[in-house]
């Protein structure tokens, strides 16, 4: 009799196929006589790469996952069994039809200020020019420090943190944690990238706070494929499971997407689990963001969501 196979689809950068590799290395661990395959599927973020994250509305909705659309088509028409996703790219209500089955255990949830020498957000120089792709990080950035420009920059981990190199290098740029780990590119407070070392600040997530989901690695599948449900739920991290729910019900309920700017940063001690928020008005980022941190229950991640959501 042959061996079980299981599809695994996912993107075909770097990051995500460093990211699907350890999902595979984990099912193995789980599932001995599993026999695991990868699928590379492009997506429309990874087709469009000539457009910012702004211009996506003529091309496709940010917020419904211009990173898992194709992933989820592959998974309806049954090409996939599962997809491998950054949690943070995942819109908050996900179309009907598919599930999250289990969410690795999460990478340091940090955002890393990347320069070409030791500096800080208090020490960047007036008027530095800053890139990120993310809204939040950008209102974050302006709010601390609202002489800074921010630059909109798109391609993959390298390639970004290769924006403060060569001729007319950017004076930072802004990154998760979790991916320059993952991709061994961090150790410290140093990057190494083409024989050349740069510095990398790790942010206290009290004070800049992260995004819903960051440094999470989420697994999806069809609903109603228990076979499948069943093999990835061994994989399943609870503590890192009752955050992202949380933060993911706010954001949700918020009416909030991927493009929003919102930090949210979650943290379980004993059998509480703490939630800090950090809303910005779209409409106008230069208003004092609205911040609020609440405590309950970590066995209610979903009441404490709503609480902190109805008190905005």
């Amino acid at each position: 009799m042959s061996q079980p196979t299981l599809i695994l689809g996912t993107r075909g950068s770097e990051l995500a196929l460093t990211q699907t590799e350890m999902v595979t290395q984990e099912l193995l661990k789980a599932h001995p006589g599993l026999k695991v395959e990868r699928k590379i599927i492009l997506t429309s973020g990874d087709k469009r790469q000539d457009l910012r994250f702004s211009e996506f509305s003529d091309v496709a909705q940010v917020d419904k996952g211009i990173f898992i659309k194709e992933l989820e088509i592959a998974l309806a028409n049954g090409e996939i069994d599962a997809a491998v996703h950054s949690l943070k790219d995942m819109p908050s209500d996900l179309a009907v039809g598919f599930q999250i089955a289990s969410v690795l255990p999460r990478a340091p949830i940090e955002d890393v200020l990347i320069t070409r020498d030791a500096c800080t957000l208090e020490t960047l120089p007036q008027g530095a020019r800053i890139g990120t792709s993310s809204v939040r990080r950008a209102a974050q950035l302006k709010w601390l420090r609202p002489d800074v420009e921010i630059v909109e920059i798109r391609g993959n981990v390298p390639t970004r943190v290769k924006k403060v190199l060569g001729e007319q290098p950017l004076d930072a740029v802004m990154l998760a944690a979790a991916g320059l780990i993952r991709l061994g590119l961090m150790r410290g407070d140093r990057i190494e990238i083409e024989g050349q070392t740069i510095h990398a600040l790790t942010l206290d997530p009290v004070k800049f706070l992260p995004a819903a989901g960051q440094g999470a690695i989420a697994i999806e599948c069809r609903a109603g494929d228990d076979a499948t449900f069943a093999k990835l739920r061994a994989l399943n991290d609870a503590d890192t499971e009752t955050r992202v729910i949380a933060e993911r019900e706010f954001l949700r309920l918020l009416g909030a997407g991927c493009q929003t700017p919102v930090g949210a940063h979650t943290w379980i001690m004993g059998d509480q689990l703490h939630f800090a928020v950090r809303v910005f008005d779209e409409a106008d980022l230069s208003t004092k963001p609205k911040e609020l941190v609440m405590s309950g229950p970590a066995t209610e991640p979903k009441q404490l969501a709503a609480r902190l959501a109805s008190s905005l």
